[in-house]
């Protein structure tokens, strides 16, 4: 399964949303910089990283293992935008966007983990 990971679809989603996640992140107070801001920023680009990275390994139980890593970023990403909201930090509206986005590119790695099964 090496090959080219821009084709991917959850790729794509998954790039998408980290352009989204740190758009938002901008925009929240230097205080947190180091805190939800980093948080935030690095689990989302985790996602998108390590399916990449599972394209470039040879042995199924690799590439099985670097989605898992993926899934395991999408569901860190979910709490940290939670509290981001809750927090006031984001609008509402964008952290809900936000986790429906999260919510389908989970979906789409679970599909694409049984399928290599």
């Amino acid at each position: 399964m090496l090959g080219d990971f821009k084709g991917l679809k959850v790729w794509q989603r998954a790039h998408a949303l980290t352009l989204d996640v740190y758009a938002f992140t901008r925009r929240f107070p230097s205080s947190e910089k180091y805190g939800l801001t980093s948080q935030l920023r690095r689990a989302a680009a985790s996602i998108p990283a390590n399916i990449a990275e599972s394209r470039g390994r040879i042995g199924h139980r690799d590439q099985e293992r670097f989605l898992h890593i993926a899934q395991g970023s999408a569901r860190e990403l979910e709490p940290h935008l939670l509290l981001s909201r809750d927090l006031l930090l984001m609008r509402r509206d964008t952290a809900d966007l936000a986790l429906a986005r999260v919510a389908e590119v989970q979906r789409m790695l679970a599909a694409l983990i049984y399928k290599k099964l």
